[in-house]
């Protein structure tokens, strides 16, 4: 008995003493810097990428059959009040000749309430079919199955519902499934926890950073573009490749296998079927096909709510997260000053009220600022188009991907650190086949050429630096001033709002999945509405806490946490003794 005691003892001091260096150790702020730029290099002992699941892996494979709903799918419409549902009923068709479903012969319905197994109110949605068809000798064409949308409207904020979806005259129906509505926004309420995750795929890479993300218990997910990677492989299937142009050189056209969004679907229903997901596209998603389409499965099977946040496409729209007002924005659709996209943002930003959304936060697929070699300034096209308006108004955070690794910038301006610009955070690690990224532009030999990086959409407008340690270069020497931290890793990031003047952004590697408490960077960012608003109405705002005594309470409830739960969990065996 008296050993169990000792040991028992020695583990609880031990712990203790862990817990006491880690609460003692604070997580710094953008309000402490900026620091030293921080590099980690890619670990040798880790792999740089992995291979695409097969098909028949038990997590892509249909599980239904007839009519049931699968690969179902949550979506936030623009407030609290209304949330979409999609999902896919019948089966795919793939070959040389394919005929498409009529959508209209099976319903969209979708049943719900506050109460478990009881559904007294139903909403009617649309149902669409897309197809991939490809005019040359040879490729397989594709055409999906039935995607349905419903938006339930009348929900009540903060509320759990339970819901099934399907066609109730077919008895058809999905099992119960449940989702929660978001605050109304308000400068006290967010949501819980923001899941940001960039160029997934379907790797073992992937599943491993979806896994880890599900641990950390979202209540939302930012996508923010290259979904599935489909276009890695050519129309009759095979194996995926790393680098598509390598493997299929002779390629008529950008091949997709679309079966890959249909198992793709079916891999993520069991989190975005009740945690939202928010996707913008990526260039992954262009798809190219007979007579000049482009994007359509990212078009047929996402539910966004562009029409409802008064823009003209899918490809760019925005909404509300209690107080939280977020811009997604296409790097794939016309960005410059004279088209609809523009026109639309600056409508939507003058609409913000930052007394009532405090945060603002853009996200869009290929990043602004980046040094790594990989699509070094490939989009300074669209950065010296929109850049300038996005700091007017005061954009806090803004989130991409692209370049296969993860990189956080401080606060910056057209290239110079500037304590109202905006947090960069580049979240490209999702797991995709193409691998890690690991050369950066200032390497010896790694800065790529002015002619490099050409973009899939838009013109090329590389330029040299004007000022600064790097004038009169195109890269720089050293590691950037405004990049602040940059690893070379998978994962996901977890964005937690404290109150309406900061916020907990954590990046967490795939290989700490394992490793409790553990993670990458951690950072507060912190925005200044006295020094930096946009409007008398932004400094009417005051937190309901103040600041300092949030974070503190913070760091309290996690040390309780961490102490109170391993003695309950070491101690409780002793009461039976």
């Amino acid at each position: 008995m008296m050993k169990k005691i000792n040991k028992i003892c020695v583990a609880l001091g031990f712990h203790f003493f862990l817990v006491i260096v880690a609460a003692t150790k604070p997580i710094p702020s953008t309000l402490d810097g900026p620091f030293k730029p921080v590099t980690h290099r890619f670990d040798p002992s880790l792999r740089k990428g992995s291979d695409d699941l097969p098909m028949d892996h038990p997590r892509l494979k249909r599980n239904v059959t007839s009519f049931f709903p699968e690969q179902i799918a949550l979506a936030l419409s623009t407030d609290s009040s209304s949330m979409w549902v999609s999902w896919v009923t019948g089966e795919a068709q793939l070959g040389l000749n394919v005929t498409p479903h009529d959508p209209k012969i099976v319903a969209s319905e979708v049943w719900y309430r506050k109460e478990s197994g009881k559904y007294s109110m139903k909403q009617n949605g649309v149902s669409v079919v897309y197809s991939q068809l490809y005019p040359f000798e040879g490729l397989w064409n594709y055409t999906s199955g039935i995607i349905h949308h419903v938006k339930i409207d009348g929900l009540e904020p903060e509320t759990k519902y339970y819901y099934r979806c399907g066609d109730s005259s077919l008895a058809a129906m999905s099992e119960e499934l449940e989702f929660e509505t978001f605050p109304l926004p308000s400068p006290n309420k967010y949501p819980r926890r923001i899941a940001v995750v960039g160029d997934l795929g379907l790797t073992s890479n992937t599943s491993t950073t979806i896994d880890h993300l599900i641990m950390n218990d979202p209540s939302m997910i930012l996508m923010v573009g290259d979904i599935t990677y489909a276009n890695q492989y050519l129309t009759t299937g095979g194996t995926g490749a790393s680098c598509y142009s390598c493997q299929f050189p002779d390629a008529p056209i950008r091949e997709t296998f679309q079966p890959r969004w249909d198992g793709w679907g079916r891999f993520m229903e069991p989190l975005i079927s009740r945690v939202p997901m928010m996707v913008i596209e990526g260039n992954h998603e262009i798809e190219p096909q007979a007579a000049g389409l482009t994007f359509q499965s990212y078009l047929a099977r996402f539910s966004v709510p562009s029409k409802e946040s008064g823009s003209n496409s899918n490809l760019y729209y925005s909404f509300d997260a209690g107080g939280v007002h977020f811009i997604m924005l296409g790097a794939y659709v016309d960005y410059n000053q004279t088209s609809a996209q523009y026109s639309w943002l600056q409508d939507d930003l003058e609409k913000v009220d930052r007394g009532v959304t405090p945060w603002l936060v853009a996200a869009w697929h290929a990043p602004w600022y980046n040094s790594y070699s990989s699509h070094y300034q490939e989009f300074e096209c669209m950065r010296q188009e929109m850049e300038e308006t996005l700091y007017t108004y005061r954009v806090d955070i803004v989130f991409s991907g692209h370049v296969h690794a993860y990189e956080r910038m401080h606060r910056v301006f057209n290239y110079t650190l500037n304590p109202c610009g905006p947090v960069y955070i580049t979240v490209g690690d999702g797991g995709n086949i193409e691998k890690v990224d690991v050369d950066h532009a200032d390497d010896p030999g790694k800065c790529p050429s002015p002619g490099d990086n050409i973009p899939e959409f838009g013109g090329v407008c590389h330029v040299n630096f004007t000022s600064g340690p790097a004038k009169g270069k195109f890269c720089w020497n050293r590691q950037p001033e405004w990049s602040a931290y940059r690893e070379s890793s998978f994962g996901h990031g977890i964005l937690e709002m404290v109150n309406s003047t900061h916020a907990l952004w954590t990046w967490h590697r795939n290989q700490d999945i394992y490793r409790e408490n553990s993670h990458g960077d951690q950072i507060y960012i912190v925005r200044q509405p006295q020094s930096c608003s946009v409007a008398s109405k932004d400094r009417r705002l005051s937190p309901s806490i103040p600041p300092v005594l949030d974070i503190a309470a913070a760091r309290v409830s996690s040390f309780l946490y961490y102490i109170i739960l391993p003695v309950v969990i070491l101690v409780g065996p002793l009461s039976n003794h």
